[in-house]
């Protein structure tokens, strides 16, 4: 696979959620190497307080995380407004199908059960990632369509009130 390595200020943020600190570890680095730029957090509670010091492109969390479960962790994502277009994606060592199923409920993009290759996983956070940027970028061409219908709304009822003035007029 080959990895694109865009400007430092460009590359996505991926916030990392793992209690195992070997396994943050570890795929930290393999994130960095991919060339995102990584964000850990070793609770739910703390993955929230980074989400709300810096801005980030996707989640990444264990399903079993202490404090807030991964499941938790992404409904919480879903309720806010600012953060809920980030797409979550939760990991599991579980084959357990409700896990799954609420981990699904709770608002997750994805599940990834343990163990991946990270090959798969590197190209399954690159899909979300620009899926929620095609996502973003529509709502912000439909805001500028918005306005400018607004705008032209206004100009239309001037042109109007104009008309209006000129045969009353004549």
């Amino acid at each position: 696979m080959q990895i694109r390595h865009p400007a430092p200020d460009e590359r996505p943020r991926v916030l990392v959620a793992e209690h195992n600190r070997t396994n943050l570890g570890v795929m930290a680095r393999r994130l960095s190497e991919a060339g995102y730029r990584v964000t850990t957090a070793d609770t739910g509670e703390t993955a929230i307080a980074e989400l709300y010091r810096l801005p980030v492109d996707l989640v990444l969390a264990e399903l079993d995380i202490p404090r807030m479960s991964g499941s938790e962790l992404a409904r919480t994502v879903r309720g806010e407004v600012q953060w809920n277009d980030i797409p979550v994606m939760l990991i599991t060592g579980k084959s357990k199908p409700a896990d799954a199923v609420r981990a699904y409920a709770a608002g997750a993009d994805d599940v990834i059960l343990k163990p991946f290759h990270f090959e798969v996983l590197i190209a399954r956070i690159e899909r979300r990632i620009e899926r929620a940027r095609s996502v973003r970028r529509l709502r912000e061409d439909n805001a500028t369509l918005d306005a400018r219908i607004v705008e032209r709304a206004i100009q239309i009822g001037e042109l109007r009130e104009e008309l209006r003035a000129v045969k009353s007029r004549g």
